[in-house]
């Protein structure tokens, strides 16, 4: 085999290769046997059958087809071997040149992983907003806590919006009882609009034993569309009893001893939730501000098979809840070129990153222990609900496990980058990254 590289741009070749004909004798064998073993003739036992037979059956050219089929990805690959190419993503072949007994000539071009010139982790400076925690916040979490120890108690008065109430209910149109259109006590919370429009605010006011009706459309059965009068009936007005914001709370509510301890675990919580959101910011801007300092190019062939599968993947979305991608444009008003160019965007950022960090991971000479391969199976297999070793296995069927190899070794170059930038917030407070090693020991410890 010879052959010779031109290159198109910084980041695609395109490869010429001549296979002499004498090379392709072991495809074209190859492929006898196989079309041997599929063909049946009378008098030849399966997998028998002579070339010369085979021929006048199937044709000559179809089994020059299957053996090329066979010869072009792997004279591909010992050109991209002898020439030192990082290849990425699928070549695209076009035959210039094939006659039976002649030599085999055809161009593959493909996307190359471009030359990128690294800055310096440690020049990248960013800037990341303050972490401010409004009272309100903490408020927030502690109402929602007095809302799970909440209880019900029975008042003489007349209900109001947020109070429980046991209710009977009877549906007619012209008089008639609408079928399934009655029910008795069922509990109903006032201003919820759980039930029928218009019920909530024809029980403002009522109380236990008085009576109304009120008119509303219904929305299904026979009677869809018309309008059906209502009769409700109030037996018990309940109100809803937050507990004391006292330290009883505190202590029935959660493990501390005071309402001041049980904020002050609430502000931690919430800081270091901040401070992780905190780190992911600095995190963007960083790559960000590598990615144009190093002027990464995007290969188009690599993009466009980016936007492909996540094209892709967003009509496979919409279709397991029953939508059709014409419904989504409709929905967000917007053209199905819009949609394409929003995915090319993300997609071409997406790509760049991958070569940056790629580009990173060969400099810093990072490794992937099979414990860290290990863990990443894991931690994904349990987000699919599946047994990791399952999981793996489908992986490597489907030849995916050397791109979770490739993310993993993307994340560790992440990891040492982010140790040696300079990361500000707005108030010039030096940030760093505890909280998010805090919470990657934390999950690496859940999974033990």
């Amino acid at each position: 085999m010879k052959s010779t590289v031109e290159t198109l741009s910084p980041t695609r070749v395109r490869l010429a290769i001549e296979v002499p004909f004498v090379e392709l004798e072991p495809s074209l064998k190859k492929a006898y046997r196989e079309i041997g073993q599929q063909v049946q003739v009378p008098g030849f036992r399966r997998g028998k059958v002579p070339s010369a037979v085979i021929d006048q059956r199937v044709g000559r050219g179809t089994v020059l087809n299957e053996a090329i089929q066979e010869a072009i990805p792997q004279n591909i690959l010992a050109a991209v071997r002898e020439h030192d190419l990082k290849t990425l993503g699928r070549p695209e072949v076009d035959i210039t040149e094939f006659n039976d007994g002649d030599s085999l000539n055809f161009t593959a071009e493909v996307d190359v992983r471009p030359e990128i010139t690294l800055p310096d982790p440690a020049t990248i400076e960013v800037t990341v907003d303050e972490i401010e925690i409004a009272d309100s916040e903490i408020d927030e979490q502690i109402n929602s806590l007095r809302e799970r120890f909440a209880t019900l108690k029975t008042v003489e008065r007349a209900a109001q919006e947020g109070d429980f109430v046991q209710i009977d209910l009877n549906a007619t149109v012209d008089g008639e009882e609408v079928p399934g259109g009655s029910a008795s006590n069922i509990s109903h919370e006032v201003g919820s609009k759980q039930l029928l429009p218009g019920l909530d605010e024809a029980l403002v006011g009522l109380a236990a034993g008085d009576s109304t009706t009120f008119t509303t459309q219904l929305v299904g059965g026979d009677y869809a569309g018309r309008d059906a009068d209502v009769a409700v009936t109030v037996r018990t007005v309940k109100e809803k009893e937050l507990p004391e914001l006292n330290d009883d709370f505190a202590q029935m509510a959660s493990e501390f001893d005071t309402i001041d301890e049980l904020r002050g675990d609430l502000r931690e919580r919430i800081t270091r939730g901040k401070q992780v959101e905190q780190i992911y910011a600095a995190r963007d801007k960083a790559l960000e501000q590598m990615v144009a300092a190093a002027e990464v190019p995007a290969p188009e062939g690599v993009v466009k098979e980016e936007v492909e599968s996540r094209k892709a993947a967003m009509v496979d979305q919409l279709e397991r809840i029953g939508a059709s991608l014409e419904e989504y444009l409709a929905a967000e008003e917007k053209t199905e070129e819009q949609i394409d160019a929003e995915l090319t965007e993300a997609a071409t950022d997406g790509v760049k990153i991958q070569l940056l960090l790629d580009t990173l991971a060969d400099a810093e000479d990072v490794q992937v222990s099979d414990d860290e391969f290990g863990h990443e199976i894991v931690h994904r297999a349990q987000r699919a609900g599946m047994a990791p070793q399952q999981y793996y296995d489908q992986l490597v069927r489907s030849g995916a496990a050397a791109a979770v190899f490739g993310d993993v070794r993307r994340g560790k170059a992440l990891a040492a980058v982010m140790e040696k930038i300079k990361i500000k917030d707005s108030a010039g407070n030096e940030v760093s990254l505890d909280a998010l090693r805090a919470q990657n020991e934390a999950e690496h410890d859940h999974q033990h």
